[in-house]
């Protein structure tokens, strides 16, 4: 920061609003983004209706911003990387597959703690018809 600077109350807002402006952004025009907004909507849904505990939120909390953050550093990077090299170029292509490869475990973790949680509750509701 330069030495004349000083704290700004409306550039702080300014950098609130340059930061959902990338989430929307990122929901608009990323396809597998929307996938994952659809998934933590019925994951926000079932846990109401389940009631599940304050850690099980705490958890489903964690391993959603993790694969939100992913997504947009994924695509950060995809965005970044086809400025930098328009054309094909296998070592782009590389860094592009790691940072699938980084979404894709995010949302594999997801995907086991939802498991971990919906799983037990699930069969508990379906014991308790019969």
């Amino acid at each position: 920061m330069k030495e004349s600077e000083h704290f700004s109350l409306q550039k702080r807002l300014n950098s609130f609003r340059f930061a959902f402006n990338g989430l929307k952004s990122l929901i608009k025009n990323e396809h597998n983004s929307r996938l994952h907004v659809v998934a933590l909507i019925c994951v926000i849904g079932l846990g109401l209706v389940l009631k599940i505990e304050l850690t099980d939120w705490i958890a489903i909390t964690i391993v959603s911003g993790l694969v939100i953050l992913t997504e947009l550093l994924n695509t950060a990077v995809e965005k970044l990387a086809d400025f930098i090299s328009p054309d094909l170029n296998k070592e782009i292509g590389l860094i592009k597959d790691y940072c699938a490869g980084a979404v894709l475990i995010s949302a594999v973790i997801s995907l086991i703690v939802g498991v971990l949680i919906f799983i037990p509750k699930i069969i508990a509701v379906i014991k308790s018809f019969y």
